[in-house]
């Protein structure tokens, strides 16, 4: 089923504190990497300044923020979000955080530590749940081949 969502992506247009036609907006946009056939929800902020990775087939929900600059806490770095991995609508990530291949992040989730490769993990602050069985991952690998 995930292999067909994607049948028809083309890379979002992005400017500068903008809303895109997606409706979701970056600042410092110029270190945001932006994998292919990614999905962002709709009103969700990614804060760019110390870079963020976004790798092929992410998936964000709407509302969300990812943080590689905090000013309440004064923590800067990295974001990555690696391959094919899912974070739930209204979730926070915070800067210098990787969630893993295939993760699973819950709605409404903080993240402010690395979350590893092939986990369902979730709350605030989130933490591991469990791992995914064989047959989730193969279900939630994506098609690797590109037409565009």
């Amino acid at each position: 089923m995930t292999k067909h969502r994607f049948n028809n992506w083309k890379p979002p247009e992005i400017e500068e504190r903008k809303l895109n036609e997606y409706n979701w907006i970056v600042q410092n946009k110029d270190n945001l990497e932006l994998g292919y056939r990614t999905d962002i929800g709709a009103f969700t902020y990614i804060n760019a300044k110390n870079g963020v990775t976004i790798e092929d087939y992410v998936q964000i929900g709407s509302h969300c923020s990812i943080y590689s600059a905090s000013t309440i806490d004064n923590k800067e770095g990295r974001v990555t979000l690696k391959k094919n991995c899912r974070i739930g609508t209204h979730s926070v990530v915070m800067p210098n955080v990787t969630v893993g291949k295939n993760s699973i992040i819950g709605a409404f989730s903080f993240v402010n530590k690395d979350i590893p490769d092939n986990v369902i993990a979730f709350g605030v602050p989130a933490r591991v749940a469990r791992e995914l069985t064989e047959k989730e991952i193969k279900e939630f690998e994506v098609e690797e081949t590109r037409s565009i």
